[in-house]
C-alpha cells in the first residue's frame, strides 16, 4: 500500500509562495492518479489538482489556475505543488493521496475524494498579512 507523506507548508504573506511536496514510501507515484486536497476550517475537503505523472495529464480546479503546478522529481518518489500568488483564500490543511487510474478524467476523480484510499497526515498553509 501506498503511504505518502506532506511536507512544505507555513505561514506566508499573501503574494508569496510555498511548494509542498508529496513523498511516496519507496514507490513510484507516477502510476497513480496523485490528488492534491485542501480543507479550510468549517469547511469540506477541495481538490486543488490531480495528476497522472506516467501520461503527463493534470487538472487544477479554477481557482488556482495559472498559480498552482504540479511536478515531480526524475523518480517520481515525490510530486510537488508550487504554489505562487497566494491568497488567503488558499489557507487550510493540505494533503495528497493516491489513487487508482481510471477511465474517469481527472477533473471527475479529483471531485470525488473516496476514490482515493491514501493519504498523508496534512500540513497546514497559512496565507496571512
Amino acid at each position: 500500500q501506498v503511504q505518502l507523506v506532506e511536507s512544505g507548508g507555513g505561514l506566508v504573506q499573501p503574494g508569496g509562495s510555498l511548494r509542498l511536496s508529496c513523498t511516496g514510501s519507496g514507490f513510484s507515484l507516477g502510476y497513480y492518479v496523485i490528488g492534491w486536497f485542501r480543507q479550510a476550517p468549517g469547511k469540506g475537503r477541495e481538490g486543488v489538482s490531480c495528476v497522472r505523472l506516467v501520461v503527463g495529464s493534470s487538472y487544477y480546479t479554477d481557482s488556482v489556475k495559472g498559480r498552482f503546478t504540479v511536478s515531480s522529481d526524475n523518480a517520481e518518489d515525490a510530486v510537488n505543488l508550487q504554489m505562487n500568488n497566494l491568497v488567503p483564500e488558499d489557507t487550510g490543511v493540505y494533503y495528497c493521496a493516491a489513487a487508482a487510474p481510471s477511465t474517469s478524467t481527472l477533473e471527475t476523480m479529483c471531485r470525488d475524494t473516496s476514490l482515493f484510499y491514501s493519504w498523508g497526515p496534512g500540513t497546514q498553509v497559512t496565507v496571512s498579512s
